[in-house]
């Protein structure tokens, strides 16, 4: 079976990142490594995680209690938690599915005087349109901060450059995973100032806990080969425990008690170390194999198969949904062929605040309700991308 999806890490970068954890090594070198990557390295700001170096933006912006966070209406339910723990109120602003974007009329509708802050979400490996919308919210005095958490193509970029603040994650599952990790590129020096400065007091991720996590990932790798994750799922089955619910959990970024406790903190040198190497060293060519994958089999599934965010641009297709109208029918029948499709997912449908008078973001809410996630990977080869698209059709 196909598993859903693979660890974009090798194994020399697995075993690179367990030595890095008993070698000692400036970590200034390491910082100023991932910098120099990056066309405006002075912008680049290297953290522990995105939702790390959003809560740290949110702390020094400092903005008054109650101010207004409007928010792409699909996102992680932990980027609304760190709003809310700033004392701000989450308005979420509805998408349209073919780009996963919104447009400049409904983030116009949203503004109020109370609106501070702008959080472009670009999702499943795509980058909506943006500019109108940018132009407008600077017009309103707006802070713009673009998520790319998922939309990583290259160190060739490093966001819109009108945007204030963009983010990158390299955590568990994302492209050019170092297992964690994030860079911020903040394009205002006063407040990357104060990033820096405020950051300078948060505690080190543990040599330890890292090492334990390149073990664990190490392990698991060995399971998302095909023959290997198919005899996991048979035993599973046998043992009746729902592996479907595993692989969500292994995947989750910051599970359990301790949320704030647990992103705020700096990188190890040994992230710092591996995460230089994964930007400096990585292999472009499976993005474009993978868009190549992605097109082929946007072109067999045609217009029966609504695909969310296949018209955004710069498209990695860093995982690839499709809406259908039985989810729970297209994964059973795909699992039964061989694709470890599934319907579940960590994203969130960010909720009117009581008493806004914003529209419901209906749109979102109907796609997460019949998104299911096919096996998309630059392993599959095209027989087996056409054998998928062909059980859709």
């Amino acid at each position: 079976m196909w598993i859903r999806r693979r660890l974009d890490i090798s194994w020399r970068d697995l075993f690179y990142g367990i030595a890095q954890c008993f070698i000692r090594r400036k970590e200034s070198n390491c910082i100023e490594g991932i910098q120099r990557l990056w066309p405006r390295p002075e912008n680049i700001f290297p953290c522990f995680s995105v939702r790390t170096g959003f809560d740290l933006l949110l702390d020094v912006l400092d903005v008054p209690e109650g101010s207004e966070v409007i928010i792409t209406a699909v996102t992680l339910p932990d980027m609304v938690r760190i709003i809310e723990d700033h004392g701000l109120v989450s308005v979420p602003v509805d998408i349209t599915p073919d780009t996963m974007g919104c447009s400049r009329e409904s983030v116009q509708k949203v503004i109020t005087p109370r609106s501070r802050i702008i959080v472009l979400t670009n999702l499943f490996g795509g980058r909506f349109p943006a500019d109108d919308i940018i132009d407008t919210a600077k017009k309103e005095g707006l802070i713009v901060v673009e998520d790319l958490a998922q939309s990583f193509s290259g160190c060739i970029e490093d966001g819109h450059p009108k945007a204030d603040v963009s983010m990158f994650s390299f955590g568990t599952i994302k492209t050019a995973t170092a297992l964690g990790g994030a860079v911020m590129s903040v394009r205002d020096p006063d407040i990357r100032d104060a990033m820096t400065e405020r950051y300078s007091s948060y505690p080190y991720q543990t040599r330890r806990s890292y090492l334990l996590k390149l073990l664990k990932y190490t392990l698991l790798k060995t399971a998302t080969y095909r023959m290997t994750f198919g005899i996991l799922v048979v035993l599973f089955n046998l043992i009746r425990i729902d592996y479907d619910r595993c692989i969500h959990k292994w995947s989750r970024g910051f599970p359990g008690p301790g949320f704030f406790g647990k992103i705020r903190r700096k990188p190890c040198v040994p992230l710092l170390a591996l995460l230089r190497r994964r930007l400096n060293r990585y292999d472009r060519g499976r993005l474009s194999d993978q868009r190549s994958k992605g097109e082929r089999l946007l072109s067999i599934l045609g217009e029966n198969i609504e695909c969310p965010g296949t018209k955004a641009g710069n498209h990695v297709y860093w995982v690839f949904p499709v809406c259908v109208e039985k989810p729970d029918d297209a994964v059973d029948l795909l699992r039964r062929n061989g694709f470890d499709a599934t319907s579940r997912h960590s994203m969130y449908v960010v909720p009117v605040p009581e008493g806004n008078k914003t529209d419901a973001p209906d749109e979102a809410g109907r796609l997460l309700a019949h998104i299911v996630y096919l096996p998309f990977y630059p392993e599959i080869p095209f027989k087996e991308i056409e054998r998928m698209g062909a059980f859709l059709k």
